[in-house]
C-alpha cells in the first residue's frame, strides 16, 4: 500500500472513531496512539488530510453546528445558482458531471441496464457504491445502517437491473468522489421531481446549508417543503449529491437517510475545510 493510501484509510478510521462520541473530544496524545505516530507527526499528516487541525475538526462536532451554518451559511439558491458548481464551494475542487434517466426507463425499475457494485473506504465509513455506464447511480453509507440495510436500499431501488460485482470499475469513482483523482460522472435515477430537487443538491456550496422550504421555493413549489423532504431522503448517490446540506429551518439536522452521526461528520468536514482555505487565502 503506498503512503497516500495508508494515509487515506487511516485518517478514513479516525474520522469514525471521532464521531462515535462527538461530546467526548479525544486528546492529541490519545489519536497520536491510535495511529501509531508522534503527537507531531500526527497533527501534521492530519492537517494536511483533513484540513485543520484534530483539535478543531473535533470542535465543528458540537452538536450546535447545524445551527452555526444556518445562521452564519445559510446559502441563497439564487445566488448558488448564479456561482453554480464552478466557485470556491465546489465540492472538492472536482468536477461533477451529472446526467439524468428519462421517466420510461425508471419506470421499468432500472429494466436492461447493468448496474455493477462494490463496498469501499471513505473518510465517513463503509460505503456501498453502484454505477452504470454513465457514472455513479448510488452511493450508500453503511456505519449505521448496516450492511444489509445499505445494499437493500440501493438494490431495491432498480429491481430489474442485473447486479454485477465490479470493483475494478466502480472502485476508481469511489476515489474520486472522495478527492484521490479524476472526474466523478453521477448518473441520476429518479422520477421527475426527484431529479429537480437533487438538482437544486448540487448547488448548494461545500460548507453551507439550506433549508427544504428554501430549495421548494427555488424549484418553484414554495408548499411542497415536506414533498422536497421525501425526495431529498430519496437520494440515491449521497455526499456528491449533498442532501446532508439540508437542515431544518429550526437549525436541527433533522433525519439522514443514512444515520444522522454520519450527517454531522460529514458537515463538520466540509465546514472545517472550508475554514481552513478561507484562512489560508
Amino acid at each position: 500500500m503506498n503512503k497516500g493510501a495508508h494515509h487515506y484509510r487511516l485518517m478514513a478510521d479516525l474520522l469514525e472513531r471521532i464521531a462515535r462520541q462527538p461530546e467526548e473530544p479525544r486528546s492529541l496524545a490519545e489519536l497520536a496512539d491510535l495511529a501509531d505516530m508522534s503527537p507531531a507527526h500526527f497533527q501534521r499528516t492530519f492537517s494536511q488530510w483533513v484540513g485543520v487541525s484534530p483539535k478543531r475538526y473535533q470542535q465543528y462536532l458540537k452538536l450546535n453546528l447545524a445551527r452555526d451554518l444556518l445562521r452564519e451559511r445559510s446559502t441563497v439558491l439564487d445566488t448558488a445558482y448564479g456561482t453554480g458548481l464552478s466557485g470556491p464551494g465546489r465540492l472538492h475542487d472536482l468536477f461533477v458531471r451529472w446526467e439524468a434517466m428519462s421517466p420510461g426507463d425508471y419506470a421499468r425499475g432500472g429494466e436492461g441496464l447493468t448496474i455493477r457494485w462494490t463496498w469501499a473506504d471513505s473518510p465517513f465509513g463503509e460505503v456501498l457504491a453502484m454505477a452504470t455506464d454513465r457514472g455513479l447511480c448510488g452511493l450508500a453509507f453503511a456505519a449505521e445502517i448496516g450492511r444489509e440495510a445499505a445494499w437493500s436500499d440501493l438494490a431495491g431501488r432498480w429491481p430489474r437491473a442485473q447486479l454485477v460485482e465490479g470493483p475494478e470499475t466502480v472502485g476508481p469513482l469511489v476515489d474520486a468522489a472522495f478527492g484521490i483523482g479524476g472526474q466523478v460522472p453521477v448518473h441520476l435515477i429518479g422520477a421527475p421531481f426527484q431529479i429537480k430537487v437533487w438538482e437544486a443538491l448540487l448547488r448548494i456550496p461545500s460548507g453551507h446549508v439550506t433549508t427544504y422550504s428554501d430549495i421548494a421555493a427555488k424549484i418553484g413549489s414554495p408548499k411542497a417543503a415536506r414533498a422536497v423532504g421525501t425526495a431529498v431522503g430519496r437520494n440515491p448517490v449521497s455526499f456528491l449529491v449533498p442532501c446532508h446540506r439540508v437542515i431544518a429551518r429550526s437549525g436541527a439536522l433533522g433525519g439522514y437517510h443514512w444515520g444522522v452521526p454520519v450527517k454531522r461528520t460529514i458537515l463538520a468536514w466540509e465546514a472545517a475545510r472550508r475554514d481552513a482555505r478561507e484562512d489560508a487565502a
